[in-house]
Parts: structure tokens; C-alpha cells; sequence
């Protein structure tokens, strides 16, 4: 292990950290897990992301350092779950410069908040903004066509003196349909459904859609040029890749005929295709020929990330050393299998407790795993220095922190998430420690507030997890077989594991914690 970290030198922050030790904190581990994760989807709200990022000077507002000029110039469309509450706080900051806007959300959302009493997320009875309701069940339908439609209007009708804020979140491609004709919106939702289910990557699908696309891929900066286009992202993709989010509507990119055709080609699909879809990929920059002429618009756009998971984890470290942890963040791009994740989250925790000098072979497997789960080496020969120091020099209990969108194979028919599953895989991975109750815990949430088709968004345990479902007659192995987490949570202990925040009306992927408190080390 010293082989390993030395590579590596002592960073400052690590001597500014030392010098002063966490605060005592009486609340229990488990309060403190969720008043973290708490911090973390609080920092990602809707108005807050975008209250942070649009500073207003009379009439100027500056917007990621670049300055832009208000006269009654400003138009806004926007798509996506959480594009109600953005559009909100950017009417309540500019609204009085704001000529017309129209955003494209999902069917049902203005109730849903009202029941919630989100009224701040909603837009005034006398705004500018026409909101169009859509896409049920997270797909394109009808109304979220003319939502596109209505959106493209608006962009086409607008001169080199007009500025368009575009508010883009997760969902937002499934609220942003726009096929080019004569493909039909069924026609393309079969083409999708079927790569998708062919196993396609999220790539490939979203190479696909920009192909059948006349938004998608940068379709919609080009409608609008020579207009100002601002986009503010609210980011719900691991390493937030601004041409994947919602497909990339303000991010150009060309479509290559012979790349479509290759992928088509290998998921058997090419003989399948309707005979619109073939016709429109017979012709060469059919996606916006009857529209403006070609220009280059990368002048004219601005593409702001002003919320990830990044920011969410950043913030929750920062609650985290309030309640006396030192927090420690791994890595924002966790993905890969919840078993191999599971695994690594062990790992660190048996490195992290280890009263002796920790065996060089953990740290071997931890970095074995790293590429499996979407982390790199340095980050985790980083993490492992820290906790390291943290172990030797007594600096008290840890907050590791985590973010991304793991994968679970499907076994069963049980109801649960990746979170709530990887929760008990992780518990089941403490128990080998030997230290609960007075061990590690660790909690999986998604910030979207609901993790597969539960009302929770996760849950928390920690090593006593086996111990506790079998003295309540739950065989852990037989619900974690048939995906039956959810289920699991409720049963045991009264569902006091569940973590159930409700409606938080954002999303950005998931958060992961395990909180490691100070262990007694023997000095040889």
C-alpha cells in the first residue's frame, strides 16, 4: 500500500484539513447519513441552480462570465422534469425583459406541485411562458410534439438582436420530439424502442435520434441563429457530456449517414426500418434543409452546466464537516454493476477500519475495480491517501462520497432500485467487519427521489444489516435473487431503513455515502 500512495505527493488541502479536527456531533449516524443527502438535493434545485447562475445588472445579466445585453430581447424555451421551477426563477430574475417563452414538461407536474406545496417552482398566473404538459410515462406522445413545434416556431422567428435562454434537464428528449418528416413519431419511437431493447448503448441510441431529428444534435441553435442561445444545463449524465444531455439540442454535431447505417446494421435493424426512416437517411443533410441556411452557429451558443452530481456531492461534503465528518469525495461517474460497486464500497471501509497496517492486496483489488466501476486510478490512490491519514492520524470520523448511475441485473420480478439494492449488497459487505453497531454506515439515494418503481429513493445500512433480517425471519440472499429490495426495506424494522425524501424535483443521478467513524488503531 505505501508503494502506492507514494506515488503520489501529500496534497496542501490534506495539511489545511489536519489542522482542524471535526466538530462532536450527537446526532446518530443515521440522521447525519440523511441530513447529507438532504444537502446534496437541496443544492440542486431547480431556482437555487439557477439562481446561482444568472447575476443580474440592470439591464445586462451575466451568465458564466459573458455578459448580455436586456432590451426586451429575451425569449425562453425550455424542456425537461425539473424546467418548471428553472423557468420560474429566470422569469422572477429577468422576466421584466422577457418577450415570450414555452417549455415543454412532463404531463402532470403543475398538480403534482401544487399538492406538494412547490408553488415557488411554479410560474405566475400572469407569465409569459406557455407551458405544454407531455410525454407520459417518460415518452414522446402527441402533445410533447407540439410542444417541439411550438418550440421551433419560436426559435425560427428570432433576429441576430434577440437572446434565447434555453433551460434543459433530465427527460428533456422525450419532451423535445420532432421527427423529420415524413418519419411519424410513432415511426421513430419504434425505431428507438427496438435498438434500445436490442441492447443499444445510450450513444448509439442518441446518435439515432439526432439522425431522425430536427432539434436534437444542435437542431434547435440552428433554428435560432443568428440569435443569442444561453443553454443552462441541469446535468443527469455521468461526466455531464453537454451532446448527450436531452440529445444535445444546442450542441451541433454532424450526422454521418455511414455511422447511422453501421448501427443500424448491427442490431439487425436495417430491413425492419419504415420506408420514411430509409428515405430520410438516403438524403444527405435532410434535417434542416427547408429551414435557414447553413451556418456556423458555435459563435452564437453558450452551453452552461449549472447543476451535476458534482455539485451535488460538493455541497453535501460541505454539510458533512458541519456534522464532524471530514468528507472525502471519490468520484461523481460511479456506474458499472451494483455487485462490482458493492464491492469496492467494502473494500474502502475494511481499508478505511483497519486497527493494523491494511494488507497490500486491498488495495490491489480496489484499484482492480476501478475501471469496472468508472473510476480512475487517481482518484482512488487519492481517496485511499486520505482515509489513510485520516486512519493514522486520528482525525475522527469520514464521510466518503460518491455519485453516479450503477446497473442491476435483472434476476427477478421483485420491486425495487439500484440504490435500495445496492444498499443491502454493501451491508452485506460491512458485516465482514465485525464492528456493527458502532461501524461504518452507508446510504444510496437517487435525487430524483425515487429509485425504480418504489416511493423510496434508496435506503441506509450498515454491517448488523444480515444479522437483523434474520432474526426477523428475511432471507437476504432470496430477496436480492428476485430484485425484490423495496420490499426487503419495508419488512425489515418497520421500513425505518427506507430513505423516503419525496417529490425533490430535480435529478442528477444518484448520491452514495458511506460515513466511517474514528476506529481505535494498534501501533506496532
Amino acid at each position: 500500500m505505501a508503494r502506492v500512495l507514494s506515488l503520489f505527493r501529500s496534497q496542501p488541502f490534506l495539511h489545511l484539513v489536519a489542522r482542524r479536527k471535526p466538530t462532536f456531533c450527537k446526532m446518530s449516524m443515521d440522521t447525519r447519513a440523511r441530513e447529507v443527502f438532504a444537502a446534496a438535493v437541496e443544492a440542486v434545485q431547480p431556482d437555487t441552480v439557477v439562481c446561482q447562475s444568472i447575476e443580474r445588472k440592470e439591464d445586462s445579466v451575466v451568465i458564466d462570465g459573458r455578459t448580455f445585453t436586456l432590451k426586451h430581447n429575451l425569449h425562453l424555451v425550455g424542456f425537461g422534469k425539473a424546467v418548471l421551477g428553472m423557468a420560474a426563477e429566470v422569469e422572477r430574475i429577468v422576466g421584466d425583459h422577457l418577450v415570450k417563452g414555452v417549455i415543454s414538461v412532463p404531463h402532470g407536474i403543475q398538480q403534482t406541485l401544487q399538492q406538494h406545496g412547490k408553488d415557488h417552482l411554479l410560474l405566475k398566473e400572469n407569465s409569459r411562458i406557455k407551458v405544454i404538459e407531455g410525454a407520459k410515462h417518460n415518452l414522446p406522445d402527441p402533445d410533447a410534439q407540439k410542444a417541439a413545434e411550438e418550440i421551433k416556431h419560436l426559435a425560427s422567428e428570432l433576429t441576430e438582436k434577440d437572446l434565447l435562454i434555453v433551460l434543459i434537464s433530465g427527460g428533456g428528449s422525450a419532451l423535445l420530439p420532432a421527427p423529420i418528416p415524413p418519419i411519424t413519431l410513432q415511426e421513430k419511437l419504434d425505431v428507438t424502442c427496438r435498438l434500445a431493447g436490442a441492447g443499444a448503448t445510450i450513444q448509439e441510441l442518441n446518435t439515432i435520434r439526432r439522425a431522425l431529428s430536427l432539434l436534437k444534435g444542435g437542431g434547435l441553435a440552428h433554428h435560432a441563429h443568428p440569435a443569442q442561445v444561453v443553454a443552462l444545463i441541469l446535468s443527469d449524465v455521468i461526466g455531464d457530456p453537454i451532446d448527450m444531455i436531452a440529445s444535445g439540442p444546442t450542441v451541433m454535431s454532424r450526422v454521418w449517414p455511414e455511422e447511422v447505417l453501421s448501427i443500424l446494421e448491427r442490431y439487425k435493424l436495417l430491413n425492419l426500418l419504415p420506408t420514411s426512416v430509409k428515405e430520410v437517411l438516403d438524403k444527405p443533410n435532410s434535417r434542416w434543409k427547408e429551414n435557414k441556411e447553413e451556418s456556423d452557429t458555435s459563435g452564437h451558443v453558450l452551453n452552461a452546466v449549472i447543476g451535476s452530481n458534482g455539485v451535488a456531492l460538493k455541497h453535501a461534503g460541505l454539510r458533512a464537516r458541519e456534522l464532524g465528518f471530514l468528507p472525502v469525495v471519490l468520484s461523481p461517474s460511479v456506474c458499472g454493476d451494483v455487485r462490482s460497486v458493492s464491492r469496492l464500497y467494502g473494500l474502502l471501509a475494511r481499508f478505511a477500519c483497519s486497527r493494523e497496517e491494511p494488507p497490500p492486496d486491498i488495495a490491489t483489488e480496489v484499484l482492480k475495480l476501478g475501471p469496472e466501476v468508472g473510476v480512475e486510478s487517481w482518484d482512488l490512490c487519492r481517496t485511499m491517501q486520505v482515509l489513510e491519514k485520516g486512519r493514522t492520524e486520528g482525525w475522527g470520523a469520514t464521510c466518503l462520497l460518491a455519485g453516479g448511475e450503477p446497473t442491476v441485473e435483472l434476476t427477478g420480478k421483485g420491486r425495487g432500485g439500484r440504490n435500495q439494492e445496492l444498499a443491502m449488497r454493501v451491508g452485506l459487505e460491512l458485516r465482514s467487519l465485525g464492528l456493527s453497531p458502532k461501524g461504518p454506515v452507508f446510504l444510496s439515494g437517487g435525487t430524483d427521489g425515487q429509485d425504480g418503481p418504489t416511493e423510496a429513493a434508496g435506503a441506509i445500512t450498515d454491517g448488523g444489516l444480515y444479522d437483523e433480517a434474520k432474526a426477523q425471519g428475511l432471507d437476504i440472499d432470496n430477496f436480492l435473487i428476485n430484485n425484490d429490495s423495496y420490499t426487503f426495506f419495508s419488512r425489515l424494522s418497520g421500513g425505518q431503513q427506507l430513505l423516503v425524501p419525496g417529490l425533490t424535483c430535480t435529478n442528477v443521478m444518484d448520491v452514495h455515502m458511506l460515513l466511517i467513524p474514528a476506529i481505535p488503531i494498534i501501533i506496532r
